[in-house]
């Protein structure tokens, strides 16, 4: 499939450049936490309230399965945790080509230290949380990635065309 998938840790910029790459290639864009949202008519906080992180996993699974039934040549910002499972790992190859927006926790803790309302952020120290789930997630994030672009310190305008250059590279 010719989709482009976004991955990557909370609050590196998956939906904000998924939008802005959606425009700029033509092409539609899915976030999968909106769609789980509007199938489920709950937040996906209020899942992980009411049904628990497992449930939610599962629904994002589920989400993977409907987009492999969809049209492609779409960009899809997917959940931080979304590529944790094996099973979605593997659904996000056959989707597209999957793009890891790699951050820092500096920066993550810079962008989100205003948003409460991230299920796993809650608790007494959101940095330390970050970086242990940075920690765990990096290896894996860059096992399930095609290319992997660095967001530190970039505007949009430099991520959407290192993502634009690295997708021509590697159609060649």
């Amino acid at each position: 499939m010719n989709n482009i998938i976004l991955i990557g840790f909370m609050g590196c910029g998956k939906t904000s450049v998924g939008i802005r790459l959606s425009y700029l290639l033509k092409q539609a864009m899915t976030d999968t936490d909106r769609m789980i949202e509007k199938l489920s008519s709950m937040t996906v906080s209020e899942i992980f309230d009411k049904y628990g992180e497992e449930e939610f996993r599962s629904l994002e699974t589920d989400c993977l399965r409907k987009l492999l039934q969809e049209p492609d040549n779409q960009i899809i910002s997917v959940g931080g945790g979304l590529p944790m499972r094996s099973e979605n790992r593997e659904l996000l190859k056959q989707l597209g080509k999957v793009v890891y927006l790699r951050v820092t926790a500096p920066t993550v803790c810079e962008r989100l230290s205003e948003d409460m309302s991230r299920p796993l952020l809650q608790g007494s120290n959101p940095e330390e949380k970050i970086r242990e789930l940075l920690e765990k997630r990096s290896p894996i994030y860059e096992s399930a990635a095609d290319m992997v672009i660095d967001v530190d310190g970039k505007d949009f305008d430099e991520i959407l065309d290192e993502i634009v250059k690295k997708m021509e590279e590697i159609k060649e």
